[in-house]
């Protein structure tokens, strides 16, 4: 379990990560919004890939990415797909601010590229492995497509359609219907 020094700085970086962004977060900032002193930070994060860590892994404990495995056993590939983006596009909409946040930081920030590449690709391709089965072979770059947060958002959240429109959007060009 955490102390209540540790965690009050995960909580504190948490909280700015997902408003400022990792890259635009100071040690500084985060003792402040914690309420806790800067000096013991380094005792706890002795560097940033620990206090990465420790914030992944609490979002991950709090409201983890979707399953894919659970997915396996629904037979017809369109059915599947609709749960699967339903899941996802679930999860976006509930950490949209968090998420935008930290994509755009991994472009230049590389504790953060780092961060993702070991707690969201994974996931996500997990999710397109599974996802693939029975969608034809040259419409499976669609379905990497429709998996990206930056199309979700633009579909829902620049385009103003519902969840269920922009899966069932997405469904109709990856099946090309």
């Amino acid at each position: 379990m955490r102390d209540y020094c540790s965690g009050a700085y995960i909580e504190a970086a948490l909280h700015l990560h997902g408003t400022i962004g990792p890259a635009r977060t100071t040690v500084s900032m985060i003792a402040e919004r914690a309420g806790v002193q800067r000096h013991t930070y380094y005792a706890h994060f002795p560097d940033d890939r620990g206090l990465f860590c420790a914030c992944s892994g609490l979002l991950q404990e709090r409201d983890p990415m979707p399953d894919a495995e659970s997915w396996h056993g629904i037979a017809d590939p369109k059915t599947r797909l609709v749960k699967g983006l339903g899941a996802l596009y679930d999860w976006y909409g509930r950490n949209a601010e968090l998420v935008a946040a930290i994509l755009r930081d991994a472009e230049h920030h590389p504790v953060t590229a780092e961060t993702v590449a070991h707690r969201v690709t994974p996931h996500l391709d997990r999710m397109a492995a599974v996802l693939s089965d029975g969608i034809p072979t040259r419409q499976r770059h669609l379905l990497h497509l429709a998996l990206s947060f930056h199309t979700w958002r633009s579909l829902v959240q620049e385009s103003g359609l519902s969840p269920k429109t922009a899966i069932t959007t997405m469904t109709r060009a990856i099946f090309g219907e």
